[in-house]
């Protein structure tokens, strides 16, 4: 059933029930999703005290997740039929994550979506191979180190995605005025954030320092709570022992799109913020489903393929796992190893687990 598979035949086996996305509910979503985020925000603006702040950080970074994920869809067209509206609606649910329209839509759905798990193209938590790690400068294999540890997420996602791939990706030419115009739109509104939190601060507070915190601790930690959460996401989304890397020259569009993720079953207090988006095998299939829609598309290919498609509860105690023994990539051999070369787990070209 799995060799020589092609991806359209995995896209035969969704329900038409899973692209329906009326407007209405797209907006529903949408105004969900900002209510929490503002109060979220008003909470944390409100309060001073370390022991509720520290929780209620945790909860408006993934308020910020909450709005990146209709925006996510909205750039993948599958929030609402209207272009004008997605670019709308997708373009205001970026923005507290401070993410470019445009630019996200161009580098999510044109390479990361397209060549998913392709040594040298998907450039998303892209491996390094042992030789490659070895001629890195020491300055090169500390960071290597650190964003490929356990607290590393969001440094490697506020470096290699945001900044390189988002704020200074040098745009060809046809896309450059569209690129332009939503890094500007993203500045923008940053400015405009910022000056309205230091003038509630410095009016609360009286101070500079007052300002200050009131803006660090409103936007500043919010934020890098938001980058962690999503680098931390898009890790276990495509990084285990039994997901498998290939070469351009033996990847395929169903190798990369279903075997190259898996679908991760979440608490539902957590999915409120993730809206399914930890059901990532249906959403790599077609990128065109709603996120409300991809539980009966995961139902449906499990039920067609499967052991082939990766399921498992999200568990903090398997990411600690990954993030101790996936250092290296061996692409011939398909397989991780630690950063000696040693305890490299091979999987089987079937996808279907460690060797």
């Amino acid at each position: 059933m799995i060799a020589g598979a092609k991806l359209k035949s995995a896209i035969a086996v969704l329900p038409a029930g899973c692209y329906q996305n009326p407007t209405w509910k797209g907006l529903l979503y949408f105004g969900r999703n900002i209510a929490i985020y503002l109060g979220l925000l008003a909470a944390v603006a409100w309060v001073d005290q370390p022991l509720l702040l520290l929780p209620l950080w945790v909860l408006a970074g993934l308020g910020v997740s909450g709005l990146f994920v209709l925006g996510h869809d909205a750039a993948h067209g599958a929030l609402f039929r209207s272009p004008r509206l997605s670019y709308v609606v997708g373009q205001l649910a970026l923005l507290p994550s401070l993410h470019a329209y445009e630019v996200w839509a161009v580098g999510h759905n044109r390479i990361h979506h397209v060549h998913t798990g392709c040594g040298g193209i998907d450039f998303v938590w892209h491996p390094v191979t042992l030789e490659q790690y070895r001629s890195l400068s020491p300055f090169a294999k500390l960071l290597h180190r650190i964003e490929w540890s356990v607290w590393g997420a969001g440094v490697y996602y506020v470096r290699a995605v945001w900044w390189q791939k988002m704020m200074r990706l040098d745009a060809p030419e046809r896309f450059r005025a569209a690129f332009r115009r939503d890094r500007l739109i993203v500045c923008l509104f940053f400015v405009m954030m910022t000056g309205a939190l230091l003038w509630a601060g410095a009016a609360r507070y009286g101070t500079l320092q007052g300002a200050a915190w009131m803006w660090g601790k409103a936007f500043l930690v919010p934020w890098l709570v938001w980058n962690y959460f999503i680098g931390f996401t898009v890790y276990v989304q495509h990084i285990a022992l039994d997901v498998r890397w290939h070469e351009r020259s033996t990847w395929t569009r169903f190798k990369g799109q279903v075997q190259g993720t898996m679908n991760l079953r979440v608490p539902r207090w957590y999915n409120v913020f993730a809206q399914n988006i930890y059901l990532h095998v249906p959403h790599h299939v077609d990128m065109r489903i709603p996120f409300y829609g991809l539980p009966a598309a995961a139902a449906a290919l499990q039920q067609h393929y499967g052991d082939a498609i990766l399921d498992r509860r999200l568990r903090l105690r398997d990411y600690v796992d990954t993030t101790r023994r996936c250092k290296l990539y061996d692409f011939e051999r398909g397989g991780w190893s630690g950063y000696d070369g040693s305890g490299l787990a091979v999987v089987s070209e079937s996808g279907t687990g460690v060797l």
